[in-house]
């Protein structure tokens, strides 16, 4: 009696808890209350069942490396200005190698020594001479080539991320799959094409100094100085909208990129009425900002995003306060998405789409339409079949597989875990194996009573020699389970979901529950006989 008291008290606490999780999903409005205290997570449909978009990208790691290799190609140069090291050219060749150019081949040891101490990452490639001096080629070592390019796709990663919440889709799936690949679905996403580039959008941002002395002219012709380069420029055409202006020349040495930003924000132009971005730097950033300008009055500062020259105004004097603003004759639209790749960050290297599939709303309506209908057919079944084999034993494992189902529904809920078409196909599966346990049971009992053993001893029996028989399987198969889960991908881990939940509270219904059920009436309502 003891111990059927502690077990009704734990059934009535499980499924209490169930009704709790489920009850978000149940109904779509709740009291304010509830949102403060209790859950508020709903169950998540996959992309497969409210539509939506499915992409698989793929970050083009080694541009990140050849990138760092850029960047410590220019930090060199400041080193060995620093380290008084005379060099007559230092630049990224390749993929990832540095050339130094020495103007004799007396300064190998003063170099050396440079480079051992501040880039130990760095090993010679090759050193000769050369009619100008000496010239030598470092590469990264092999362990960092990986180490920046993991750091890349996590970057990435993080960054898509970011977007993605900031854009405000709702229970989106964004996963690594491979070396280099990462997986988004996007449900129930309106605009495909807004996504794909906000997704897409490096987001580099780089302030260049406009190079003096050029004319269009030399720029038409390709006469460029060194270390000058040509981009192109957006500005407005006077009537709200935007045109591809004459290219610009910009030197090629970067002075600030926007990872120091904080916030960027759209606001409006009350002069000409149009939407811009305003940039806010953090400290270190405000400080570069600020001197940059102080060292440069008088200069043209391009704003470059992606390759893209978006304005260029005079500095009339040093900027403190580390503020900026981007304008570029933008709509609305695009300086919010602008504003969102750019508080995210930018992708440390470009990102390749490498299949795209979308999913009409449509067809994860029938999907569902359909799952649930077979589901429901084979419930039927099973009901049916239990009852008229197992008589009243069959209703109770019917009542079993109903709580199964609430408890399947509750974990799904409690879990964040999303329901996809195959999670369904789980479902029924689940739907089957939920009375499997129970036949075994059964069958167990039907044996002890035609031995001549009264009802109440022939149902511990049955539950005594089958517990062990039904945990073994349940756990073989759980562990199956686990497999797909950690090692399968979309689909597959939606039915591994489902299954999962489903043989946990299969265990639970099937071993406690019913047991409950069945030493209910044979104690406390002391019925004589079992109807199995």
């Amino acid at each position: 009696m003891k111990n059927l008291k502690w077990r009704e008290i734990l059934i009535a606490v499980v499924l209490l808890a169930g009704f709790v999780y489920l009850t978000p999903t149940l109904f779509p409005t709740l009291p304010s209350w509830w949102t403060r205290f209790m859950p508020k997570d709903k169950i998540h449909l996959g992309l497969d069942l409210q539509g939506g978009m499915h992409l698989v990208l793929e970050v083009e790691a080694d541009k990140a490396v050849s990138n760092t290799a850029d960047r410590m190609a220019e930090d060199i140069k400041d080193t060995l200005r620093k380290e008084k090291v005379p060099f007559n050219k230092i630049e990224r060749v390749n993929s990832w190698d540095i050339q130094i150019s020495l103007p004799s081949p007396d300064g190998r040891t003063d170099l050396n020594k440079v480079m051992e101490k501040f880039y130990p990452i760095l090993k010679i490639v090759v050193g000769e001479t050369t009619p100008d001096g000496y010239m030598v080629s470092y590469t990264f070592q092999e362990k960092e080539v990986q180490r920046v390019r993991e750091l890349a796709v996590d970057q990435a990663l993080q960054t898509i991320r970011n977007r993605i919440d900031q854009f405000g889709v709702t229970e989106p799936d964004i996963r690594r799959e491979r070396e280099d690949r990462i997986q988004v679905q996007l449900p129930g996403i309106q605009d495909p094409q807004r996504a794909i580039d906000l997704v897409g959008k490096t987001a580099l941002l780089e302030f260049k100094l406009v190079a003096e002395g050029v004319s269009p002219q030399d720029s038409r012709d390709g006469k460029l100085p060194p270390g000058v380069k040509i981009y192109p420029m957006k500005r407005s055409n006077g009537t709200g909208g935007r045109t591809m202006d004459t290219q610009i020349a910009l030197k090629d040495r970067t002075l600030m990129t926007g990872e120091y930003i904080t916030t960027a924000e759209v606001r409006i132009d009350t002069q000409y009425n149009q939407p811009y971005v305003a940039l806010e730097f953090d400290a270190a950033g405000a400080r570069t900002f600020e001197r940059l300008t102080g060292e440069n009055v008088n200069k043209q500062l391009a704003i470059v995003l992606d390759g893209t020259v978006y304005s260029a105004p005079n500095i009339r004097e040093k900027i403190g306060g580390g503020r900026a603003s981007i304008t570029g004759s933008f709509t609305m639209e695009e300086a919010r998405d602008l504003a969102i790749v750019l508080r995210a960050g930018a992708l440390p290297a470009p990102v390749k789409i490498l299949e795209q599939r979308t999913v009409g709303p449509g067809l994860g309506k029938d999907s569902i339409h359909q799952g649930l209908l077979a589901s429901l057919i084979g419930a039927m079944l099973v009901v049916a079949c239990m009852v008229l084999y197992y008589k009243g034993s069959g209703l109770i494992a019917n009542v079993a597989l109903a709580l199964n189902m609430l408890l399947l529904a509750a974990g799904l809920a409690a879990f964040g875990a999303t329901l996809t078409l195959p999670g369904i196909a789980g479902i029924a599966l689940t739907i089957g194996m939920a009375v499997d346990a129970n036949v075994l049971i059964y069958e167990r009992m039907r044996e002890e009573l035609r031995l001549g053993k009264t009802p109440r001893a022939a149902v511990e029996a049955g539950y005594e020699k089958a517990t062990v028989t039904i945990i073994d399987s349940n756990l073989t198969t759980l562990i199956a389970a686990f497999v797909l889960f950690q090692f399968g991908t979309g689909p597959v881990k939606g039915f591994a979901v489902t299954l999962t939940i489903g043989l946990v509270a299969n265990l639970f219904t099937a071993i406690i529950v019913t047991r409950s059920i069945f030493d209910y009436l044979l104690i406390q309502r002391r019925i004589k006989t079992l109807s199995i």
